[in-house]
């Protein structure tokens, strides 16, 4: 692990986490030579929302309500940014910005939704909650404001007003504009809003095509929307998505969603939510490639079910040999909750658990060789309402393939199972973070009291290796 990223880990630590856990569970002060630096920002503003490091300066970008902060690497303030607040009403669809609008106005704070950095054209996204997700372009160095897209109705990207309801990831070109995959919930207004699409990233951070839908004609388009007889089979669906990040030739989202069962010697269904993982091809214009995985941990006969974080990183040298998988390959280091059948409770036991993307993949893969084998339905009930099967075409399906029109968007229906490293059983985990140092792949997982522990997969006896402030150096 370098310096650098060695220091922004230690920082982004610092800045959420304020507490140590020792081994067996005691508090123990912070380091006489690690001080805990903090930075308190306007408190009454509430809440930070997102923050994102530029791995070139060490700078902070900071998303608030009503606020952009960019900080030192030592957490003091160098520019702010206002947000908000503003009149508006969530209610006002297009805002009343683009036309008159017959709700009444109010002030309105806007809670930061999205933060990310657009290292190609040195300039930050921040989208918020007003206006149905109005997006900035900001300038890095300064945060002064190059565009703000606001006449077409693809620039209004989120009617959700929580701060954890929109992860987007940028796909970086050479020689053409970059692109934005942005995942949203839609908070029961699937005509608005598609809950995935992939966006033009345009040069000029004012010309008219910035987040226009990559491809959009009649027929088909850059996106996935939720039907409107999906909420006649449950009404309060939406798709929760939890992290996302490209790999290869791939995008990748991970979700939290509801999702009709019947339970053992039972004739009526209930609701549970499910965590999935969603895979698109980077360069699938039309989301022929769309698949998602239900994805899961056990342990002793125990259920975890509910995602709560994740993180991918390399599983480094010795975790490799383990998994029998090499150094550099993609490993997702996530946080599941026990059960899965209400999202807003989680209970308190928790686990923390590994997957190696390739193996969700080769599952993946699998999955479409035999739908275009013919075999089985599409097994996607919210977005297709009823089964449909799939249809028989010789063709080969290698590890990249991206699908037609045909066969799609796809399902696949057996839960891929994650290796469980540590469990929580008193203090749920809710957030976790990774990286490799000296050959090892180790993982900082916060929990919901405060506590920060460092735990080091291993995975003939997995243990939690050390407090923070005891494993520093």
């Amino acid at each position: 692990m370098s310096p650098a990223m060695w220091k922004w880990t230690c920082l982004v630590s610092h800045l959420l986490l304020s507490a140590t856990v020792s081994p067996l569970g005691r508090q123990q002060p912070p380091h006489p030579k690690r001080p805990f630096i903090t930075f308190t920002g306007d408190q009454t503003e509430g809440n930070f929302n997102h923050l994102v490091v530029d791995e070139r300066t060490g700078h902070i970008y900071l998303g608030a309500v009503n606020r952009i902060y960019k900080l030192s690497s030592d957490l003091k303030v160098l520019v702010t940014h206002q947000t908000g607040p503003d009149d508006d009403n969530p209610k006002c669809y297009p805002p009343r910005i683009v036309q008159t609008c017959n709700e009444p106005l109010t002030p309105t704070n806007n809670i930061n939704k999205m933060l990310l950095i657009d290292y190609k054209e040195n300039r930050l996204i921040a989208c918020g909650s007003l206006y149905q997700g109005i997006c900035k372009l900001l300038r890095l160095d300064d945060l002064f404001k190059l565009g703000e897209p606001f006449h077409k109705k693809e620039h209004y990207l989120s009617g959700v007003n929580e701060s954890g309801s929109v992860f987007g990831v940028i796909v970086s070109y050479s020689n053409m504009d970059d692109k934005l995959f942005i995942a949203t919930a839609v908070d029961g207004k699937p005509e608005y809003f598609p809950t995935i699409s992939s966006r033009k990233l345009t040069k000029n951070s004012e010309a008219d095509g910035m987040f226009a839908y990559v491809f959009h004609d009649e027929f088909v388009a850059s996106m996935i929307k939720i039907p409107s007889d999906t909420f006649t089979i449950i009404p309060d669906f939406d798709i929760y998505y939890i992290y996302g990040f490209s790999s290869g030739n791939f995008v990748y989202f991970l979700t939290l969603q509801p999702e009709m069962i019947s339970p053992p010697g039972s004739t009526t269904k209930e609701q549970v939510y499910t965590s999935k993982l969603v895979r698109l091809c980077k360069e699938d214009t039309a989301f022929n490639s769309y698949v998602e995985v239900p994805i899961g941990c056990e342990k002793n006969g125990v259920e975890y079910r509910l995602l709560q974080a994740a993180y991918l990183s390399k599983a480094g040298a010795i975790l490799a040999r383990s998994l029998g998988v090499g150094p550099e390959d993609d490993i997702l280091f996530t946080v599941f909750s026990k059960g899965q059948k209400r999202k807003m409770k989680s209970l308190d036991e928790s686990a923390l658990c590994i997957f190696v993307l390739k193996e969700i993949n080769d599952r993946i893969k699998d999955r479409l060789q035999s739908c275009y084998r013919g075999e089985g339905t599409l097994d996607l009930a919210w977005l297709k309402v009823k089964d449909i099967p799939c249809s028989s075409a010789l063709l080969t399906i290698d590890d990249n393939f991206c699908g037609l029109d045909m066969n799609a968007p796809l399902g696949v229906s057996s839960m891929v199972r994650g290796l469980p490293i540590y469990t929580e059983d008193g203090d749920r985990m809710t957030s976790v973070i990774a990286y490799v140092y000296k050959n090892h792949s180790l993982a900082f997982v916060g929990t919901k009291s405060g506590k920060l522990k460092k735990v080091r997969p291993n995975i003939e006896s997995w243990k939690l290796c050390c407090a923070f402030s005891r494993c520093s150096s």
